[in-house]
This record gives C-alpha cells, structure tokens and sequence, in this order.
C-alpha cells in the first residue's frame, strides 16, 4: 500500500462516442500527453419546503440531479502514424463536429505565382484541407481543377517539380457535435479511477508561444464514474476496464517558440508577434431537465464563437500598418497559426475572415506593443475555421 498517491503517475486516454454518453473502447493509441485533467460533479442545490418541526436540515434524496464538468490541457506531440488520425484526433472531432479528413499527399509537377500549385495526378483536394510541404503548413482556399490548386500563402521555400506535399489530417466545423470518452488512469491500479462519459467539447484553446504548444478542452459531460461504485451498466459498461498497455506512447513534445504566423489581406508572414490565443466555444446545452432521467440525455450547440488575441510589437511596414487600417474599416484578414516546424510536428489553424479590433498601444515596457483583443472569426456557413495537423 503507497502513503500517497502521485500526481505524476496518471494517464488519460481519448476516444469518440459512437452514441451520447455510451463509453466508447479505446487502444494504447488513444493515450493523450497529458498536463492537467480536472473534473467536477455537483448535485442541484435544492431546498426542502415540507414542515419537520425544527430547523435541522433533514436531508435530500441520494438520487437527485448532478452536473459534471471538466477541463483538460494537454500538450502538442508528434505525429508519429500518419496511417492513424493524430492522438488529439477525438478531441478535435468533438469540438469542430465534422469527421476529419485525410489528405494522403502527392507529388508536386509546377509551381506558379506561389499560391498556385500543380499536382502531377489528381489531388482530391477541397477547400479548407491542408497541405504540407518542408516544415511548412498551408490550406487550401481555392480549387482550379482536378490537379490544380490555390493556397492561403506561399510557402517559404517554393515546392520544385518533383518535391512531395505531405499528407494532413484536417478538422473541419458541423452543425452537430459528437461527444467522447475521457479515462483517467492511476497508480497503483487498486486505487479508485475516473470515466468521463459524454464528455463535450464546448471550448478550447489553443497558447501560441508558450514553454510549448499547449491545448486546453473543456465542457460539461454526462457523468463522471469511478472504480470504486461502478455498478454493471454504467455508460453502456459491463465492467469497468482495464487500462490498455501504452507501452510505446511518443513523449515527444513541440517547443512553444516555433512556428509561423500569417495576416493580412493578402496575408503577410509576421515575425513580430509575442503571444497570441485562439479560443473557440461551442455554446453547449444538455438535455438535463427532462422528466425521468437522472442525466443529460444529449447536448446541443448554440452560436460558435471563435476568437483570436494577440500582441505584436509595432513596426513601421505595410503589412503593420495594414492590420490597424483593416480594425478601423473593420475589413475581414486571413489568419493562419502554425505550430511546429518539422513534418509530423505540426499544427495549422486558419481563419479566412477575421475582423480584427482596434488594438491598444502597451507602452509598458521599452518597445510598443499593440493588443488586439477578442478578434472574432466570420464565415458563412462552417467555415470560419479550419484546424489540420501534418
């Protein structure tokens, strides 16, 4: 018997529910680098208004109503398999809501005007999917036809005739959202461990230039179980499961400094910027007040909402000068966050329009610094972010 328990020994893996709430199984390959998971359970707070002749409070049923909620970070890591969806695959299904996308790369025969790029076989490309190629992530914004295609930017080093164009696992948005399985394993094993069923991705975030790149999940799920009460039958379980062996889980993780930024109208390269913060929410509802159920029932998604803020330090160029001409006229930019900068090692994130703020100048320290805050993402229908990892 250990004295106590250690944080350090905890890991957690991720998989996609194939209904709400139904525990799905999960692999060795749906372990996630984890930093922190925190999960809550409250019963409603309600009162008793029948008359018991003193003023002890007699107590409340042990089957009222309960809300969950939970907040999980996790760090960016390679892409070691790219026969397999990336292990934060689930995560991101769940909170853009369509079924991801693989583009399986290709061969480049021409290169023109940058932006432009020829393909020597069919591509199978659509707008929105991403496209590696050395180090670097794009996305598709245009299709010429079946072997020609228009990307939001050039690539640093233009593919020559002949280079290959990496595949890419690319997550669109849906109107509907899925739900996912989140498992919490400890050691020892004899200790209690936690199942979040109907786990739902109602916000995320993701830190550019941190220690390293980091993403952040949280949403209300329909229950949190555990080792220790499980009763046959829970979220679709007979019993409670074993952890699957992780014995070649990929520690490997992506520095927080690396990787590129893109804005503007046409999009410019910016080396200037010092932080930046993607978030996106979901506006998840459960179906908790229904009569004759002791949990949600299922979750349904309000008006997304996606946002971007970031400091860079002012600079006398266009580019700089363009940013705070398109908050004034409130004109839509393309933005493009890459994480990473090797092959398997990265993550894009793209906005086609959006509307940045005024920024505020932050004289605090020795150089100007300009804050755009809550720059919001527009589109027209699922399409005001593309998220890709290659």
């Amino acid at each position: 018997m250990s004295c106590y328990i250690s944080s350090n020994n905890n890991r957690v893996f991720v998989a996609l529910e194939t209904d709400y709430g139904q525990a799905a199984g999960i692999t060795g390959a749906n372990r996630i680098p984890l930093v922190k998971l925190t999960a809550r359970q409250l019963s409603e707070q309600t009162g008793r208004r029948d008359k018991t002749g003193s003023r002890t409070f007699a107590g409340l049923p042990n089957r009222i109503r309960r809300r969950t909620s939970f907040q999980l970070n996790t760090f960016m890591t390679e892409w070691t398999d790219q026969t397999l969806l990336p292990t934060h695959g689930p995560l991101f299904q769940a909170t853009m809501g369509a079924s991801p996308v693989i583009f399986a790369g290709g061969a480049v025969a021409a290169v023109t005007g940058q932006t432009q790029i020829q393909f020597a076989a069919a591509h199978g490309l659509t707008p929105g999917q991403a496209i590696t190629s050395s180090g670097e992530i794009r996305f598709v914004t245009a299709i010429q036809d079946t072997t020609t295609v228009f990307i939001n930017a050039a690539f640093t080093a233009d593919p020559v005739a002949g280079s290959t164009i990496g595949a890419t696992a690319t997550f669109r948005l849906a109107t509907d959202l899925g739900s996912t399985t989140i498992y919490d394993y400890w050691d020892p094993s004899t200790v209690v461990q936690r199942i979040l069923n109907g786990a739902a991705m109602d916000g995320m975030k993701v830190t550019v230039n941190g220690d390293f790149h980091e993403f952040e999940f949280s949403g209300p799920s329909q229950d949190l179980l555990d080792s220790a009460s499980f009763v046959s039958g829970e979220a679709g379980l007979v019993s409670y499961p074993a952890e699957p062996s992780s014995a070649d889980f990929d520690y490997t993780i992506v520095p927080g400094h690396l990787g590129q930024v893109w804005m503007g109208a046409p999009e410019s390269q910016f080396f200037t910027l010092t932080a930046a913060q993607l978030t996106m929410t979901n506006g998840i509802a459960q179906r908790l007040q229904e009569f004759g159920s002791d949990f949600a029932r299922c979750i349904t998604a309000g008006e997304r909402t996606v946002r971007l803020n970031f400091k860079i330090f002012e600079h006398d160029d266009a580019q700089t000068k363009g940013l705070y001409q398109a908050a004034r006229q409130r004109s839509p930019i393309g933005v493009m966050l890459q994480l990473g900068e090797q092959p398997g090692q990265l993550f894009g994130a793209y906005m086609p329009a959006m509307v940045p703020e005024v920024p505020e100048f932050d004289d605090g320290e020795t150089r100007l610094q300009w804050a755009f805050q809550n720059d919001r993402a527009q589109g027209t229908v699922d399409d005001e972010l593309y998220i890709a990892f290659g």
